[in-house]
């Protein structure tokens, strides 16, 4: 492994929190700091959001007025897992 030495300037709480999670798991900031890049690149698209995909779906929206409202996405998510499991919320006119 190439080593390259950084310096960051971070604040006291979040080295706190850095130092108490790499003792958790019994290994040193730098590997958790690795694996916490490691698991932002796994999620997170650094290509950048799709803005002609955004705006088509705001176009759409505008047009036809049908979306799900948020308290319905919430119930649903929050009904995930359970024995009380909701129905994929489907679009309606809003507004």
């Amino acid at each position: 492994m190439n080593v390259v030495r950084r310096t960051l300037e971070i604040d006291a709480e979040t080295d706190a929190r850095l130092t108490a999670m790499a003792a958790e798991r019994g290994e040193d900031v730098t590997a958790s700091i690795a694996e916490a890049v490691a698991l932002l690149d796994s999620v997170f698209d650094l290509s950048g959001p799709d803005l002609a995909e955004d705006r088509r779906r705001l176009d759409e929206f505008a047009r036809t007025r049908q979306g799900v409202g948020l308290n319905s996405v919430k119930a649903c998510m929050s009904s995930c897992d359970t024995v009380e499991e909701l129905p994929r919320p489907l679009p309606h006119k809003i507004g």
